[in-house]
């Protein structure tokens, strides 16, 4: 089922509509928020130069220089903390990338809209999140990722809005995943480090901790966090003001035009 990549002719599409949407935001120019974090840059990736990416994946690093974070949101979208998840980054001007779930985007599709609407990336993250993912067959990693960007790019309304960004559940590896990905033209989208919010009971400080050590350790980095839970929620405000306060700065991924769609 490989047509759904076809339908995908993604990169200057959200590029144009990202930059118009946010103009780069810079804190000194985020309204009413003189204190906002703010976007620094916008990183059109080329997925056919980065197929893979993320530390935690092994694969090569973006090029991102000292103390530059990429934000991602995993599993959403689910519009009780994800609309709020959002309202905290408009607050701040900052723009991330969201690796949406096929099922759960077209339930809640004016949310995916929202994402959109409001100059966030749009990744796809399998159609209903197998919990092992790297022991699916071929045809069911297949359908996983064909579906779930059809249902992603059907909530949208346009699947062009749709980036050529993949971010396997559990971030696991199998040959067969890597294959199927590739024959997309697909970055698999790992990650840097992540703040374990997924951890049943962790709280909001605890999220804030385990980010900013990590970040700080590495230097740089794709963060993975979640917009399905109420502890990220709690947490971001004060995150974004950490990572501020420790001179971070924050990069918004997008890519680059793939006409091989």
């Amino acid at each position: 089922m490989r047509k759904a990549t076809a339908l995908l002719g993604v990169g200057l599409v959200i590029a144009v509509a990202v930059a118009s949407a946010c103009n780069l935001a810079q804190a000194e120019n985020c309204p009413g928020n003189p204190e906002a974090l703010g976007t620094t840059r916008m990183l059109a990736i080329d997925p056919r130069e980065y197929p893979r990416v993320g530390a935690m994946d092994h694969a090569v690093a973006l090029p991102l220089s000292d103390k530059e974070v990429v934000l991602t949101f995993d599993d959403g979208p689910v519009p009780r903390y994800s609309n709020q998840i959002l309202d905290v980054l408009a607050a701040q001007c900052v723009k991330a990338t969201f690796f949406l779930v096929g099922e759960t985007a077209r339930a809640h599709p004016s949310t995916v809209r929202r994402i959109f609407a409001e100059g966030h990336t749009i990744g796809t993250h399998s159609e209903d999140h197998p919990v092992r993912f790297g022991k699916l067959p071929p045809p069911l990693v297949e359908w996983e990722i064909d579906k779930g960007i059809l249902d992603v790019g059907s909530a949208l309304g346009d699947p062009r809005q749709v980036a050529p960004f993949f971010r396997v559940p559990g971030l696991a590896r199998s040959d067969v995943i890597e294959s199927e990905l590739a024959a997309r033209v697909l970055v698999d989208f790992g990650s840097d480090t992540a703040a374990d919010d997924w951890h049943y009971r962790i709280s909001p400080k605890k999220i804030i901790a385990l980010a900013m050590n990590r970040l700080k350790a590495r230097g740089k980095g794709i963060l993975l966090l979640h917009d399905i839970h109420p502890a990220t929620v709690a947490a971001l405000p004060g995150l974004l003001k950490e990572l501020r306060q420790r001179d971070f700065h924050i990069v918004h991924v997008v890519p680059t035009s793939v006409d091989q769609f």
